[in-house]
């Protein structure tokens, strides 16, 4: 019953996302299977740390990289706290636990020639899939929004009269990000495709599959890996990607961090300092080449 108590206040209070609930749900239920079968006891509330440490040991011999496991815990933490916030408990076991370590993934992003090729490639493009494809490619690189935020785009969500788009983005909060030029023409020509499709099932959803339903994450990252791969020779081709190259591309032309911080969605700028590491390039080139002591002026 606590964990059903647990995910309602995660779904009601906190509005996180049905797949992040049902992950958190899914991490719980393993971690209390783990506990009867190795200490006769499904009670989460008497758990003391050593009993928990077993179950970590149990997913480092198992083979489970530290990435997955400092997860796992994650979500046994956030219950834990939660039982606090209600009063089932007194203490939380994890309070002193410290996150197994991870190596940093560097992100490479994808190069404006890597961006204007892709882009070239489907601008001959007039059927529906070929300007759907160029809609999301131009969205994700110019509005720097998520996978599952483009999935969930609504028609209704494109106001192209000004210019705008709106996203509805983690704990479902909402954004307003601004629309360039050819983005906008880019979704007109979309729309007129679209209107053309024999059933559209889907209808109130703005991207859509040929058969007229609701465009779905894989397909996404599908069609981003596939037209990629013919441009790039990166190993990561992903709507990710595009997201990171987004960023990076702002700040190397020196925007304003917390106007990228908005324009992602990020709820701190500790999210956003992430991307501010392949900038730090373009920043070197300018200073070697302004800086009076430069060996590149001498």
């Amino acid at each position: 019953m606590s964990i059903i108590a647990f995910t309602d206040y995660l779904l009601h209070e906190k509005k996180y996302a049905l797949l992040t609930i049902r992950a958190y749900s899914k991490d719980l239920e393993d971690f209390r299977e783990f506990m009867a079968a190795e200490h006769d006891t499904q009670s989460l509330e008497t758990l003391e740390y050593r009993q928990i440490r077993t179950w970590i040991v149990y997913m480092v011999e198992q083979g489970m990289s530290n990435r997955s496991i400092n997860r796992k815990v994650s979500s046994l933490n956030s219950y834990y706290k939660f039982m606090i916030k209600i009063g089932e408990v007194e203490m939380n076991p994890l309070a002193k636990h410290k996150a197994l370590k991870v190596s940093k993934k560097v992100q490479v992003p994808f190069s404006e020639d890597e961006m204007d090729q892709v882009l070239m490639d489907l601008k001959s493009e007039t059927d529906f899939e070929g300007v759907r494809d160029r809609l999301i490619i131009e969205l994700f690189y110019a509005t720097g929004i998520r996978r599952i935020e483009l999935v969930q785009l609504k028609v209704s969500d494109l106001d192209l009269a000004n210019k705008t788009l709106k996203v509805l983005g983690k704990r479902n909060k909402e954004r307003i990000l601004p629309l360039i030029e050819t983005v906008s023409q880019t979704a007109k020509a979309y729309l007129e495709v679209r209107s053309s499709l024999e059933d559209i099932q889907d209808g109130s959803f703005l991207f859509l599959t040929k058969k007229g339903v609701k465009i779905y994450e894989t397909l996404v990252y599908r069609i981003i890996n596939d037209y990629f791969s013919r441009a790039s020779s990166k190993v990561k081709r992903s709507p990710h990607i595009l997201r990171h190259s987004f960023a990076t591309h702002l700040l190397s032309q020196g925007a304003n961090m917390n106007a990228v911080k908005e324009l992602l969605g990020h709820s701190s700028l500790a999210a956003t300092q992430v991307y501010t590491h392949n900038s730090i390039n373009e920043l070197k080139k300018v200073y070697s080449n302004a800086h009076p002591r430069s060996k590149k002026r001498e």
